[in-house]
């Protein structure tokens, strides 16, 4: 409704200035051949004049598109045209007449056909002028169609192309977590410990099906992701018993926020593999968040050896590569990763997202 009411207003705006012009040109030429120009009778005819082109703008544009100018290689198209052209102006210049002869009694004196070839001057020219600018309009929102089709298309591939790769980029985090927790039961079968292999074979199940729920949804809120990843956490502590401490410290106002799917799941798997693994000792890993400024803070860190000799890009590895590709192409610049060391005293992952609820 909006959109027919700002065409509606441009006719009416297009319809006055045309009127406009056509009145100012026609009064002062006709001011400075004869000495005196009747305003008002000048602009009631070309106010019609200007009518009659606005009421004929949707018909000119239809035979645009049922005859285009490429008919007929070109001169086909033209040649049509042109006639129509030159029809629509010898139409209103007669009825004109007509109406000066007939309705105003200007001219009654003179046979109507002695009357309109007097009568005619090149200024009448100018409608075949104006059905041409009509023609102009139609291949101008054509070509502004296609332009915005182009962009429209290109948008949607672009969207097709990122879900394309974050999803694939999910799909590889799957497999990577499902071997490494296959490992850890392999391990617990080779050392015959086969009720701790069948719990966690049951807790394994439980948390793919939460995944597949989960599947296909780009966004879960962080309270969702906490569960997740307290069924993750409860697999790994079977592998290490006493040597897995994890701390979970979450503000309440951020468990509300949407986060990505997996996102911290990775983090907290890289933390226990490189950080409590290589241990001889317990390890500790730490999982905070809150909100400051519009912004969620996520940090994930673990008191292990840390990145030694520089190896960051080692320490990494698939999860983290992954997860950092995700937060680019999900928020680009409004994210950050940024990874840390202190040789002897672990790795800590920070995490800067927009917050959203």
């Amino acid at each position: 409704m909006r959109n027919r009411g700002t065409v509606i207003l441009i006719a009416l705006g297009g319809w006055a200035l045309m009127g406009l012009l056509l009145t100012l040109e026609i009064y002062f030429n006709t001011r400075a051949s004869m000495g005196f120009a009747d305003p008002v009778d000048i602009a009631i005819t070309q106010f019609g004049r200007a009518a009659m082109w606005v009421l004929l703008v949707p018909a000119v544009l239809e035979l645009r598109r049922r005859v285009p100018l490429s008919r007929g290689c070109w001169w086909g198209g033209i040649t049509f045209h042109l006639g129509m052209a030159f029809v629509l102006m010898a139409t209103f210049y007669l009825g004109r007449v007509f109406s000066y002869q007939w309705l105003w009694e200007k001219g009654a004196e003179m046979p109507f056909w002695k009357l309109a070839f007097e009568g005619f001057y090149g200024r009448n020219v100018i409608d075949m002028l104006f059905y041409w600018a009509v023609l102009g309009l139609g291949y101008g929102l054509e070509i502004r169609d296609k332009y915005r089709n182009e962009e429209l298309k290109a948008a949607q591939l672009e969207t097709r192309l990122v879900e394309a790769e974050l999803n694939a980029l999910r799909q590889q985090m799957h497999p990577h977590f499902l071997f490494n927790t296959l490992n850890t039961i392999a391990v617990l079968v080779r050392e015959h410990r086969d009720d701790e292999a069948v719990q966690l074979l049951s807790q394994l199940s439980a948390l793919l099906r939460m995944s597949l729920d989960n599947s296909g949804v780009p966004e879960v809120t962080l309270q969702q992701e906490l569960d997740f990843l307290q069924r993750y956490i409860g697999i790994q502590q079977a592998r290490f018993s006493d040597r897995l401490q994890v701390r979970i410290e979450i503000a309440q106002e951020a468990l509300r926020a949407r986060i990505p799917n997996l996102l911290l799941q990775p983090l907290v798997e890289n933390a226990i593999l490189h950080g409590v693994a290589p241990k001889a000792g317990p390890g500790l890993v730490q999982v905070l968040g809150y909100v400051a400024q519009d912004t969620l803070y996520l940090e994930v860190s673990d008191d292990g050896p840390g990145i030694v000799n520089g190896a960051t890009r080692t320490r990494e590895g698939v999860g983290l590569s992954n997860t950092r590709e995700r937060l680019q192409r999900i928020y680009g610049s409004r994210a950050q990763m940024v990874l840390t060391s202190e040789a002897g005293k672990g790795v800590s992952i920070k995490l800067r997202l927009p917050f959203r609820v």
